[in-house]
């Protein structure tokens, strides 16, 4: 049963998104009420113009989401941009755009719906002030060290290697470094040294020639031309082939060198940062990093911990993240259960900020109806003596040297504290399991 377009322009008036269209010379033919409430216009106003000239957005002169739609014969969704109200005030939006087509599927116009983003966009505003530095949360003593030193060397171009282990946030720190250096305005180019074979890697860094190799159809510059008078960052840097260090070095020590497939000598003025996520002494001492390329990359080093030395920084990080979820899900859940906490600030975390974003992404999602992250919402393998994550009462049991109480804490994490189960399968009376709890001290745990 088709609809009719009484019922159509009935269904469009009712919805809270903007919505207007147009017919194929751009003009405005139907506005909603939403749209008006978006606006400030009335639809007597607009309809029968241009609507870029209503909207005045600078989109509209560069990238029309509905000549986009057009061009790519898709529905645009969730496209951001800005547009003028009647007030001349400027509004943030996000919104969809589909081409109309009749039935002889020939574009006729054109359909947008649209929602006003402005209180995202204050939250997001917000979440950037909560960062303490170039967006990296980091309230502990450490990260306000690395920070200093972020300032401290801003005015400089040397060389730094930046090191820890995976999921610190090695990568914000170099993205801290370039926005803090005099070279800021100037090219930016990184590469994964990890992701390219050796052959391949020297083309991406250095560029090659026409003929150099058999997909070498013509010459081409490499990452380190197109960065000159910038900044590099060569992450997973002490990945790279030996060979490839070598070459590297001499960069690194004369500003120069070749394309591949020829002889000229060329000079490049850049400043090198560098990450890497390998025990440094152990790859020095196995012979897969030059030591001379180290201590030429490592003029300034910058160590950055594992959440575990820093955990002042748990709650700001776990705070964060909720924020960051809550504009990305559209719900707002700003709290975390006392018992949740606990578990998060007696884990170890071994895969650091990316892991404990990870969880709290899946918390989060689980999370319904409601403003705070609950422990059952957690990963069940938190709560698992045989998952990745151990709870704090767990440790407790590690931390005894063994008996009853052991075997106890074993049970209570075997039935997830439920102590009638603990007690039924022990064969004793919950008032005895409960007074043997209170004899070993573990009643109150």
């Amino acid at each position: 049963m088709e609809i009719d377009d009484k019922l159509k322009d009935h269904i469009l008036e009712s919805i809270g998104e903007g919505v207007f269209t147009v017919d194929k010379n751009f003009r405005i033919n139907f506005f909603n009420k939403a749209a008006e409430r978006i606006t400030g216009y009335k639809r007597e106003e607009i309809i029968g113009k241009f609507c870029k000239r209503v909207f005045r957005s600078k989109l509209c002169f560069t990238d029309c989401p509905i000549a986009l739609a057009l061009k790519s014969e898709k529905t645009i969704y969730d496209f951001e941009s800005h547009i003028l109200t009647k007030n001349t005030a400027p509004k943030p939006i996000k919104l969809n755009s589909a081409v109309l087509y009749n039935e002889k599927h020939e574009p006729t116009g054109g359909i947008i719906s649209f929602r006003d983003v402005s209180e995202l966009a204050v939250l997001k505003k917000n979440l950037t002030k909560e960062t303490q530095f170039c967006g990296i949360v980091g309230h502990s003593k450490p990260m306000r060290e690395i920070f200093d030193l972020v300032e401290e060397i801003s005015e400089s171009d040397a060389p730094v290697l930046v090191y820890g282990e995976s999921g610190t946030g090695k990568e914000m720190i170099i993205n801290a470094i370039q926005a803090r250096s005099r070279r800021r305005e100037k090219p930016f180019i990184k590469i994964n040294c990890s992701v390219f074979p050796e052959n391949l890697l020297a083309s991406e860094l250095f560029g090659h020639v026409k003929g150099a190799f058999t997909d070498a159809i013509k010459d081409r510059a490499g990452r380190f031309e197109i960065a000159h008078t910038g900044t590099i960052f060569l992450d997973e840097v002490a990945e790279m082939p030996l060979q490839m260090q070598l070459q590297l070095l001499r960069v690194l020590q004369e500003g120069s060198f070749e394309r591949v497939g020829e002889s000229v000598t060329r000079k490049v003025d850049v400043r090198v940062l560098a990450a890497t996520n390998i025990d440094i002494q152990e790859a020095l001492k196995k012979g897969v990093l030059r030591e001379d390329l180290f201590y030429r990359l490592s003029v300034i080093p910058i160590e950055v911990p594992p959440l575990r030395k820093r955990m002042d920084d748990l709650i700001p990080l776990t705070k964060h993240f909720l924020n960051k979820f809550s504009l990305m899900y559209k719900k707002e859940i700003t709290e975390i259960e006392d018992t949740a906490l606990d578990l998060l600030l007696q884990y170890d975390w071994p895969g650091n900020i990316r892991e404990l974003e990870n969880v709290l992404e899946y918390a989060f999602v689980r999370s319904n109806n409601t403003n705070i992250i609950l422990e059952s919402k957690l990963p069940a393998a938190l709560m698992s003596k045989n998952g990745t994550f151990f709870s704090l009462r767990e440790k407790y049991s590690f931390a005894e040297s063994g008996g009853e109480e052991t075997k106890l804490l074993a049970l209570l994490e075997k039935h997830k504290w439920n102590k009638s189960a603990v007690a039924k399968e022990l064969g004793i009376g919950r008032t005895t399991l409960w007074r043997k709890l209170k004899t070993l001290k573990l009643h109150n745990v």
